[in-house]
């Protein structure tokens, strides 16, 4: 499996809510690093511990299939380690430091926790996770009046200098409304080396396209390329 870091040349791609075969098998082949499910029943891109069984199975041993939860239980994690191998827990609620060190000890797993940023008061209080959680993804968090608003995957932008020259000491991924328009410039402006994109490449809310994931790790690819 390629190093996990986000030093060096490259930018890895995780696609998110992964819900079906074809969907699976095109992040694959178009070089993506994380194949993404959600085990979060609110969400149109939910799946079944049982559903998602054949569709972990497809990811190949050096793509990482990554388990997107929010606020789980002991039980909600267990019954999808039951059925499918994951390779990396992504928690997405309000889950504490201490809820992610529980997370780690429960699943065996390293665990990947969601900062939901507006502000730099946001940014800094993501230092709290850097001693417990192996990494972090940056997304938007939704205005307080937002109706229908999910954790995540609400095609919401921040400001991405918020995260230009920040000192984070463990991995981390750029999230929220990315899209091949507007990657190479989230890239720029935020110096991410790795991101996470869901309804980015999407026909409709839950429905991955594969042209759009195609062309989402196509343009990842001229980046790394052409920095």
């Amino acid at each position: 499996m390629p190093p996990d870091t986000n030093s060096g040349a490259g930018i890895e791609v995780k696609i998110c809510g992964l819900d079906r075969a074809e969907a699976v098998d095109a992040a694959v082949a178009g070089g993506a690093r994380y194949a993404g499910f959600v085990f979060y029943p609110p969400s149109p891109r939910n799946l079944s511990a049982g559903a998602a069984k054949d569709l972990t199975r497809r990811v190949p041993a050096y793509v990482v299939a990554v388990g997107l939860f929010v606020d789980p239980t002991d039980e909600d994690i267990k019954r999808v380690l039951d059925h499918n191998d994951l390779g990396l827990i992504q928690l997405h609620g309000a889950e504490t430091p201490e809820r992610v060190q529980d997370v780690k000890r429960l699943s065996g797993l390293d665990v990947m926790k969601v900062v939901k940023l507006a502000g730099r008061q946001d940014l800094k209080a993501a230092g709290r996770y850097f001693k417990t959680a192996n990494k972090l993804i940056f997304d938007a968090k939704p205005p307080a009046d937002m109706a229908g608003a999910l954790p995540g995957g609400n095609a919401l932008k921040f400001d991405w200098q918020l995260l230009s020259g920040a000192k984070i000491p463990i991995p981390w991924m750029l999230a929220g409304g990315l899209t091949a328009e507007n990657l190479r410039e989230a890239v720029a402006i935020s110096g991410a080396r790795a991101v996470d994109v869901s309804s980015g490449v999407e026909s409709s809310p839950g429905v991955k396209s594969i042209t759009k994931i195609n062309e989402f790790l196509s343009t990842a690819q001229k980046i790394r390329d052409n920095p």
